[in-house]
């Protein structure tokens, strides 16, 4: 028989790809399904480790209400956690692009099928489709731009990462639950549903179901590939899809990866030179300023412990030498457990030019006011003079140019 000339997407001729059915569809699900729940599991987690209901400077989604119970005092141990959380987050997102899309693409005649709704449950389950594809392709593509550097959305990239993340993961679970013994047969071929994905009058196949599936495994591999290394200072050159990968961030001491530099935090050398910069200290028993040459004077110790961006990039573990924070809250009348602290940098505008800590954090004795790294002062870009570290934060909340410390209850 001769195909109808013209057709439109509501009609089954017009979609002839022989390549389209249960089982690979089915194969594609399942690997969403594990890669979605570790990247819902990782994204709450890197939420977490900014201790949002600490401060209102660390909470940027400040109306999150029941969604943020699962909130916890973020650990310090293990020193790599948010490395790994974050990079497995992001570098799993992007090594995932090339499955969302092709299993979008195996299902988009489900789109188009008429009527609307056959029955209730038939339009829930169309209403479900709708908020997961939609819902997947904002998350996608607002965490490749956020990634990217590219601010393009409209608000803040936090709170729209995540309440998008809720409405996607509720309706992806939804999805799930409904399709998940359908999915299982088709992989066990024990039972070949007779639904709309089956073209009815297919164009000859150029490549089998399994050669797709290999090119889509292909490209996540590609995409994997160029993006890891920017968790490794000896692969970053591999990372030619990360704004912080490919780019030599130079040698020596202060020779690792940097997302803010001191002229575009507006950072001058007045501003740091050893006249001008003291560092306020505030607690219990009143307020002392200390010079660069008289924190030099406390006792310094050490610490080995990495960067770790919310963008996914990390360095490895570098050598930082400076003044214990819980010393520095003793100075100020905290002699027994450290409370939080409220940290306050001299960059005058931007997001996270103050943050929190808690007092685990401040506790513990790898939590430095670091004024060295790797054996030399800090640079201009990396902090001089005085910034914070602390192991597992994110990278925002190692503060640089610190100006000021608050020591008390935040909560």
């Amino acid at each position: 028989m001769r195909r109808p000339r013209f057709s439109s997407p509501f009609s089954p001729s017009f979609w002839r790809s022989p390549l389209r059915g249960p089982w690979f569809t089915s194969v594609l699900g399942i690997v969403l399904l594990g890669g979605i729940t570790v990247l819902f599991v990782t994204g709450l987690l890197s939420y977490a480790a900014y201790n949002p209901d600490l401060s209102p400077v660390n909470d940027k989604t400040p109306d999150k209400g029941v969604l943020g119970f699962y909130l916890f005092s973020w650990p310090t141990d293990p020193h790599w956690l948010y490395r790994l959380t974050q990079g497995t987050h992001v570098t799993l997102g992007i090594t995932l692009i090339p499955v969302l899309l092709a299993k979008l693409w195996s299902v988009v005649p489900k789109l188009f099928t008429l009527p609307p709704a056959r029955s209730l449950a038939h339009a829930l389950e169309r209403i479900s489709l709708l908020l997961l594809v939609g819902g997947g392709l904002f998350e996608f593509v607002t965490g490749v731009l956020n990634v990217q550097l590219d601010y393009v959305f409209p608000g803040s990239f936090y709170p729209l990462h995540f309440y998008g993340a809720w409405v996607f993961f509720a309706a992806f679970l939804a999805h799930a639950v409904l399709k998940m013994p359908t999915a299982w047969r088709n992989l066990r071929q024990l039972h070949e549903e007779p639904i709309e994905l089956v073209a009815p009058d297919p164009d000859p196949p150029t490549v089998s179901r399994r050669g797709a599936l290999g090119l889509v495994g292909g490209g996540s591999l590609l995409l994997l590939a160029t993006t890891a290394g920017q968790d490794f200072d000896g692969l970053r050159w591999s990372a030619v899809l990360a704004p912080h990968g490919g780019a030599d961030p130079g040698s020596g001491p202060g020779g690792f990866q940097i997302n803010k530099t001191a002229a575009y935090a507006g950072i001058t050398a007045a501003d740091r030179s050893e006249d001008a910069w003291r560092l306020v200290v505030t607690g219990r028993s009143g307020t002392v300023r200390l010079s660069r040459a008289e924190l030099l004077r406390l006792p310094l110790h050490s610490s080995a412990l990495p960067i770790a961006c919310v963008e996914g990039w990390s360095t490895s573990d570098q050598w930082w030498r400076g003044v214990r924070l819980r010393d520095l809250a003793a100075l100020v009348g905290h002699d027994g457990d450290p409370p939080d602290v409220f940290v306050e940098s001299l960059q005058r505008h931007g997001a996270f030019r103050r943050a929190a800590l808690r007092a685990n954090q401040v506790a513990d004795p790898r939590s430095l006011l670091a004024l060295f790294v790797n054996g030399e002062d800090l640079t201009p870009d990396h902090g001089h003079p005085a910034r914070i570290i602390v192991p597992a934060a994110p990278g925002v909340l190692n503060t640089k140019w610190v100006a000021a410390l608050s020591f008390g209850d935040l909560r």
